[in-house]
């Protein structure tokens, strides 16, 4: 993924001026910055959510804003992928029946997705809540369900909105940890956006944003 100038207003307000990013296969990028900076407004765009005003975004290397309504949407299901601040779980839904979710909305048969969405639990070793409703699990369980889910359709790219924010410092680190497997198992690209300047995370580039502008964090130089 490649984000070249980019720029995002609302009204008169700019939130984004001149964002420049560059997301590689293997990439753990973390974007950190109080709340209202833009963070999930640069995150919307890079998930093909919102359009920015100026600037190229560039997904395996197609130019997003050429692309028609139904590209974006397939690309959301099978490229892109988020995982929510507050988990965002069907909650008449199971676990295993919120994992299948995109898996359905991709047009997978009910087998196929069942069977994807076990094998996902097996390998986290999670298949204990396949049948659980998400109001009876903790909120490290909410989210590490929301990874899996996040996962069901083999993404190139995971778009993490401050995961780590409603959660205590040992599912924090329990969940940093897991992202961190992925990424590097699974080469997947992660973005991350936290409010904390100073949450260690395993990052490959580490970046602040302040007042729409993006700059390197001083624990990448």
């Amino acid at each position: 993924m490649e984000i070249s100038n980019v720029w995002k207003s609302y009204g008169a307000t700019y939130v984004l001026k001149g964002i420049n990013l560059l997301a590689e296969k293997g990439d753990f990028i973390v974007i950190r910055g109080k709340s209202g900076v833009g963070k999930t407004t640069l995150l919307k765009i890079m998930g093909l959510l919102e359009s920015p005003d100026r600037g190229e975004v560039k997904i395996l290397g197609k130019t997003t804003s050429m692309l028609s309504d139904e590209e974006k949407s397939r690309m959301r299901l099978h490229t892109v992928s988020f995982i929510f601040q507050f988990f965002n779980l069907i909650p008449t839904l199971t676990v295993l029946e919120n994992i299948e979710l995109p898996l359905a909305l991709a047009g997978v048969n009910k087998n196929e997705r069942t069977k994807r969405a076990r094998e996902l639990l097996e390998y986290f070793d999670l298949v204990n809540l396949a049948y659980r409703f998400p109001e009876t699990l903790s909120g490290g369980e909410r989210q590490r369900v929301a990874v899996i889910r996040a996962l069901a359709n083999n993404p190139k790219i995971i778009l993490a909105d401050e995961p780590t924010s409603s959660l205590d410092d040992e599912n924090s680190q329990a969940l940093i940890k897991l992202l961190s497997e992925i990424n590097r198992e699974k080469k997947v690209i992660i973005v991350l956006t936290t409010t904390d300047l100073y949450e260690r995370i395993p990052a490959t580039k580490d970046y602040v944003m302040k007042e729409g502008c993006l700059k390197e964090s001083i624990k990448s130089l």
